[in-house]
């Protein structure tokens, strides 16, 4: 009667939650398979079989048997739990009371492989339970359809009946892990595919704030510069025409250079940031502008591109709303962190005419200060900016960003 039983039930495990990927599985019809094989076989040697008497009642239970074995292909989320241990509990007691009716045969797989798929379907307790139950029916029918003389044969029979829950709990810890896993990796990858869109958001953002750096304030200032002449024209001064149109170049000069800075900071080049904000500065028309405390050190290269951007935007607006200003720029290097300062003080009259007071109204994208905030935010810096209440440069304006080591 002993028997090689694979005893895990071939259906999706009881409580597996639906999902977009369901785990690997064997082959189906293998299962398929194994039950029409254990079906044929007990048409084929189980005996008495017949249309009348005990016979019939054998008919009966295997197609009874058969069923019950068939019903281990239904999913779990056809069948409540409550019926799947309904339907397993009949089962076994068929199973049982077709080893007590038959004579001879292999009826008794019906039992070996539905304990196996109690393993499998029915919680952990539920299923031992179970598996006993139908250790103790099996070994009692054929107690008494032995009689006395044969103890050694029904108790084997008993135990190894029950043994198959083990393979049927085994193989659905498997599948739960098996589908765990593939959960974890599917949310793995829904989270670096967060990830990339979130990079790729933040690198137009930054492409945007260079973009925004090089073209917003260099076409803005050539244009200012190129009206001016064009207002100049009218009146015959041939002198400031010739002064705003060298401007004219000069700023695209200017542009120039600052498109190399955005080169360097869209392939994350590492610029020398003393060098290019004294460079800056200077370019900017304010010589010796530049003041430099505490011990230097080199930066990271993203701390110091936005550094350089932050002090164009800064000196930008300053030529640009307060022309004629003094500008001051204080770079302070400290052992938790790094303070950029631009102060400027208020606009002055010299050297600009109302022609230049009206080109320059209302130029800007009003974008300058977000980016600054922006740069800053990514940092996890601070960054205040307003006007200038008291001291010698009331009525200016001062930026001012602190940046963590």
């Amino acid at each position: 009667m002993s028997a090689s039983v694979s005893a895990a039930g071939p259906g999706p495990a009881p409580d597996s939650g639906p999902g977009p990927r369901v785990a690997p599985r064997q082959d189906p019809r293998l299962h398929w398979a194994v039950t029409l094989a254990v079906i044929v076989s007990a048409v084929v040697t189980v005996r008495p079989l017949g249309f009348d008497g005990r016979g019939l009642a054998v008919a009966a239970l295997i197609a009874v048997n058969a069923v019950a074995l068939l019903a281990r292909h239904l999913s779990g989320s056809r069948l409540p739990p409550r019926a799947a241990l309904l339907w397993l509990t009949l089962g076994v007691v068929a199973a049982a009371a077709l080893i007590g009716t038959a004579r001879t045969g292999s009826g008794y797989l019906f039992a070996y492989f539905l304990v196996g798929h109690i393993g499998y379907r029915l919680p952990l307790g539920q299923a031992l339970s179970l598996a006993a139950l139908a250790g103790l029916l099996c070994s009692g029918v054929l107690y008494f359809r032995l009689g006395p003389g044969h103890e050694l044969l029904p108790w084997a029979v008993g135990l190894t009946v029950a043994v198959p829950v083990v393979a049927g709990i085994l193989s659905r810890s498997r599948q739960r892990a098996v589908e765990a896993l593939i959960s974890s990796a599917e949310s793995a990858e829904r989270a670096a595919r967060a990830e990339a869109r979130t990079s790729v958001l933040i690198e137009r953002a930054r492409i945007a704030r260079d973009v925004h750096d090089v073209l917003a304030h260099s076409l803005a200032g050539i244009n200012m510069q190129l009206e001016l002449a064009d207002a100049l024209l009218d009146t015959g001064d041939l002198e400031k025409v010739r002064e705003a149109n060298s401007k004219a170049h000069s700023l695209v000069r200017e542009s120039l250079k600052q498109a190399q800075w955005t080169v360097h900071a869209l392939r994350e080049d590492s610029l020398p940031l003393l060098e290019s904000l004294t460079a800056m500065v200077e370019s900017s028309g304010h010589r010796d502008a530049l003041t430099v405390t505490g011990a230097v050190h080199e930066l990271p290269a993203q701390v110091t591109q936005n550094l350089l951007r932050i002090a164009q935007e800064a000196l930008t607006n300053a030529a640009r709303h307060a022309p004629g200003c003094g500008v001051r720029v204080e770079l302070a290097f400290q052992a938790e962190s790094t303070t950029l300062r631009i102060r400027n003080g208020p606009a002055t009259a010299t050297g600009k005419t109302t022609a230049d007071a009206d080109v320059g109204a209302g130029v800007g994208s009003g974008m300058g200060l977000i980016g600054m905030r922006e740069r800053v935010a990514l940092l996890g810096g601070t960054i205040t900016a307003g006007p200038i209440t008291e001291g010698h440069d009331r009525g200016g304006w001062q930026v001012e960003a602190v940046i963590p080591v």
